[in-house]
């Protein structure tokens, strides 16, 4: 349980009656027999497609709480493996006709980014448990009506008549919907083309990121000659995973823990409110259920990041049309990438390292703290996907756990 006896807590890892488990969050584990005493604890969670809210709690105190931030490049990754692949088979395979397309995907599905993000979730609750006798969770989901978004007065049928019914594509609904005319030049007796505002690997094809153009001022924006004004209209994609990964997400969890409780944005929003606290993720994290802690915690920032840097996720091809994986060493001087470590009195990550010259240590917002040799570093913790530390550069939360 946490405790606030920080002078006790470094004699006793100086005499060997403790020794430390987690850096971060600060955790010790003792050495000795003690008394079975412990409060439970309840952890709510604030679901989220890009951040999540986490507090724990015990009684009005807050034991825990943090602010985690997903991941959002899987899509795009995997489109450029995608293409590079499909590049290399039309290369280098003989033609082979195709087959038919009769795989079908397993019942429970979900597309790779959705399915990251429930095991994210999974794993940050699972990282807690570890450290804190939780025996309720809560989580915080949400289901959107995308058509309810966009319209408020939709009702019944109308979910049946959208804006592209009666066009036999996406395609021809755009040029309908832009009156057939160029949206640089306005010239319409011309062959027009359909743009994709953003990039379609990451933007896709729905009709607000589409535009019509004609095929010189085509050629004129992507040589860098033109400029758009249009922009890409409002996107729905995180309401929409949030849609897909909920059921999928209660259900492993009410699989994993016994004690699992689902609740809704509407009910949090009428606690907050009642707390006077601001809109973000830990807050609304803190009144999931109406309990609003009265001695709160400062909050952690946990962020994910990639595990591996290789060359085939990237569009660039070496000297002589030669792909390398291009993999770095996995330790360097002892270091690993995103290793934590101490440096100048401040707590960061090492983002880069060279086999000859200093590296880079940055605090978990991306901030230098200094470009510095091996040597003056030590290791506080070994690398994991799983970054945590505090919003403010270099420095510890209030209150440690022990």
């Amino acid at each position: 349980m946490p405790t606030a006896r920080n002078g006790w807590v470094r004699r006793a890892l100086r005499d060997g009656r403790a020794k430390v488990v987690s850096t971060a969050p600060f955790t010790i584990r003792l050495c000795y027999a003690t008394a079975e005493e412990v409060q439970e604890c309840t952890c709510k969670v604030d679901a989220g497609s890009q951040g999540v809210g986490i507090s724990v709690i015990t009684g009005e105190k807050e034991l825990f709480a943090a602010t985690v931030q997903l991941r959002t490049d899987i899509t795009g990754l995997l489109s450029d493996r995608a293409a590079m692949r499909r590049a290399r088979r039309f290369r280098k395979t003989r033609y082979r006709q195709a087959r038919w397309q009769n795989r079908k995907k397993p019942e429970g599905w979900l597309a790779p980014s959705v399915r990251w993000k429930v095991e994210a979730h999974k794993r940050i609750i699972a990282k807690l448990h570890r450290i804190l006798p939780i025996g309720k969770i809560i989580v915080e989901t949400a289901q959107f009506d995308i058509h309810k978004i966009q319209n408020p007065e939709i009702s019944g049928i109308d979910y049946q008549c959208g804006d592209q019914l009666g066009y036999q594509n996406v395609k021809e609904y755009v040029l309908a919907r832009d009156g057939h005319k160029c949206q640089i030049c306005g010239k319409s007796k011309v062959k027009l083309h359909v743009h994709h505002i953003e990039s379609r690997k990451t933007g896709g094809d729905a009709p607000n990121n589409l535009v019509t153009l004609c095929l010189d001022c085509h050629d004129k924006l992507h040589q860098g000659t033109a400029k758009l004004k249009q922009k890409r209209g409002k996107s729905f994609r995180d309401a929409t995973q949030m849609t897909v990964m909920r059921p999928t997400l209660l259900r492993e969890l009410k699989e994993m823990y016994p004690h699992v409780e689902e609740t809704f944005g509407y009910i949090t929003k009428f606690y907050r409110q009642q707390a006077g606290l601001e809109k973000n993720h830990v807050n609304d994290a803190r009144c999931i259920d109406g309990t609003v802690p009265v001695v709160l915690t400062a909050p952690y920032f946990v962020k994910f990041v990639r595990k591996h840097n290789r060359q085939i996720h990237k569009c660039t091809i070496g000297k002589g049309g030669v792909r390398k994986r291009n993999n770095a060493d996995k330790y360097v001087h002892g270091f690993q990438l995103f290793d934590m470590v101490e440096c100048k009195g401040k707590i960061g990550f090492v983002f880069a390292r060279r086999q000859k010259g200093a590296f880079d240590v940055r605090d978990i917002n991306g901030n230098r703290i200094a470009e510095i040799t091996p040597k003056k570093l030590k290791i506080l913790q070994q690398a994991t996907t799983i970054l945590m530390g505090c919003s403010a550069a270099g420095t510890r939360p209030a209150v440690p756990a022990a």
